[in-house]
């Protein structure tokens, strides 16, 4: 009987790794080797081999925490044939994209996590950890890894962080990719192929970046984005502040979350222009899924305005993500040119 495939196993916190409380209420607490004994089945897979990179949870990771974990596993030598990551479903489809952004994987790279807790009926933890663990192992994500990249397992579905999102608060079935839908499914012992991603980002940002970009960016250090929500009637105050601080409150690059097909209020547009004469300012679809538009409607705040304006468009890129790949970019040294190819590549 051949040995079963090695698979690494990074546990960082979350729901998935809580654990009961004096209060009653749940606590950060359990580590890999915790999580890996709850799921005796994995050992049909695959050997596990667990570590414990942090107890928290996802609203206290950081973009560096992510950059340590990418040179981690690009360092990695131990013969395993793929990754594992949990964490917590609050910042998932946030810290997968930036792993999918900087790592050319050579191994799957594969995320999970639970939405109902350890000690609750049904929790999904153990499944989510052992279909991720199958995907990992999978011989065709081996096989197409460098076309696929980094996925995030939920509920026997694989999906590609630039389209998943978390689309509700407490829903167990909560992760979605609107537009594309799953790359791949999980039934019985076998992953199901339905189709690989649009990666000209991808190559896009790698033309940018550089190989293995991670240590580089660690030691550039933040170049904080902001993101700003364009809604009805909102006079701009943030945007003033922006403005009227000459280090624009430490931000290196705002994202305007735009409404419709890429528009903001007329009465916004000279001030976004000024602000972006010293700062990158992008305009992003506000729906979160779909191609913003390039000549449709004409006016200050329509999409022909602020293109010509100067101001770059992130494709189909949800907001929350362009404000990662923008400090990406702005660690990297990339210039506005660069910055505005890889967002033209983004849809």
């Amino acid at each position: 009987m051949s040995a079963k495939p090695l698979v690494q196993y990074f546990a960082l916190g979350g729901t998935i790794a809580t654990m009961p409380a004096e209060s009653g209420a749940m606590k950060q607490g359990l580590g890999a080797d915790d999580l890996i004994r709850m799921v005796p089945a994995l050992a049909d897979v695959a050997q596990v081999r667990g570590e414990t990179v942090a107890r928290i949870g996802s609203t206290n990771l950081t973009i560096d925490v992510m950059l340590q974990l990418a040179q981690r596993i690009e360092g990695l030598s131990n013969g395993a044939v793929g990754v594992v990551i949990s964490q917590g479903t609050d910042t998932l489809e946030e810290t997968s994209f930036i792993l999918d952004c900087v790592l050319a994987p050579s191994l799957p790279v594969v995320f999970t996590a639970a939405m109902r807790n350890p000690r609750l009926t049904s929790a999904d933890g153990a499944g989510n950890l052992l279909a991720s663990v199958r995907t990992a192992a999978a011989p065709w994500m081996r096989e197409h890894v460098g076309e696929i990249g980094v996925v995030v397992t939920f509920l026997d579905h694989v999906y590609a962080p630039f389209d998943v999102v978390k689309s509700e608060t407490s829903r167990v079935d909560t992760f979605r990719s609107p537009v594309t839908g799953p790359l791949a499914t999980l039934i019985e012992e076998r992953i199901i192929p339905l189709s690989l991603p649009v990666r000209d980002w991808k190559r896009a940002v790698d033309t940018a970046l550089g190989p293995k970009p991670a240590t580089r960016l660690i030691a550039a250090g933040p170049k904080p984005v902001a993101l700003l929500w364009g809604a009805l009637d909102d006079p701009g105050g943030l945007l003033d502040a922006l403005l009227a601080d000459a280090k624009h409150l430490g931000y290196a690059g705002v994202v305007i979350a735009g409404m419709g097909g890429g528009h903001v209020r007329e009465d916004q547009v000279e001030r976004l222009q000024t602000l972006n004469r010293s700062i990158p300012v992008l305009i992003a679809p506000r729906t979160g899924a779909g191609p913003l538009l390039a000549s449709t409607y004409e006016g200050p705040g329509s999409e022909i305005g602020l293109r010509q304006a100067g101001l770059i468009f992130s494709g189909r890129l949800h907001p929350l993500k362009t404000r990662l790949l923008l400090e990406l970019l702005l660690r990297g040294g990339v210039d506005r040119a660069g910055i505005a190819r890889v967002f033209a590549a983004c849809g």
